[in-house]
């Protein structure tokens, strides 16, 4: 698999020629997409994000897209969508390069949901939209998700330039607050960083399996224009 230190500055240099449908997913290890993420993807990390699935989407030997699956961030709301966690995941990050053509990240998303209904028992998907980047999911509907709601309001700590979840703050190992929380949390008091109000996401909803909770009764809302 190639690397290239500035994957931006490369796909600029170089003319990619891509046909949608010849494109291919490898199951890969978390670090083999740590670097394309945080290169391409808007949050420029995959910290704190537990990683059950990647996948590295590929153009002949060149991954252009990567995607990461894992348990819902927020936990409990698994109990929202299905009988047991296990039956549950989240689509946690899907990026690609920019010079990729229409349809790319649908096939991406299509190819990986083909493979979690082949190879776990996984019965839904879960993503949700970031209305705070542009975001309203026009990718997901664009692959069958179903928008089911919103997400409540919240805010997200700013410190050295990064975006971080307020709950960072009270992360702990065992009974302990992590070493990064004490140092956010000093941070804060002191005006090294501060909080910015976000609004509610878009969540989507994908069902791998007909008949699960909250498919059946759940209607559809109106997709977001």
């Amino acid at each position: 698999m190639e690397r290239y230190r500035d994957l931006k500055e490369y796909s600029k240099r170089r003319k990619i020629k891509i046909n949608v449908r010849d494109l291919q997913i490898k199951l890969l290890d978390r670090t083999q997409i740590r670097f394309f993420i945080e290169t391409w993807h808007y949050s420029k990390s995959i910290n704190g994000v537990i990683a059950d699935y990647c996948f590295g989407l590929f153009n002949d030997s060149e991954m252009i897209g990567a995607m990461l699956y894992g348990r819902m961030a927020m936990a409990g709301q698994w109990k929202k969508y299905g009988e047991k966690a296990e039956d549950i995941i989240e689509l946690r990050r899907l990026c690609c390069i920019d010079e990729t053509p229409k349809n790319t990240e649908s096939r991406f998303i299509g190819l990986t949901l083909r493979w979690l209904k082949n190879n776990t028992e996984i019965k839904t998907v879960i993503s949700y939209a970031d209305p705070n980047f542009g975001h309203k999911g026009i990718i997901y509907r664009a692959s069958n998700f179903k928008h089911v709601g919103m997400s409540a309001p919240g805010r997200v700590i700013i410190y050295g330039g990064k975006r971080y979840h307020d709950k960072t703050i009270r992360t702990k190992y065992k009974g302990e607050l992590k070493p990064f929380a004490l140092k956010i949390k000093k941070a804060l008091d002191s005006g090294g960083a501060y909080y910015v109000k976000q609004k509610g996401k878009f969540i989507y909803r994908y069902d791998l399996v007909l008949n699960t909770k909250g498919n059946n009764n759940a209607k559809r809302t109106t997709s977001p224009q």
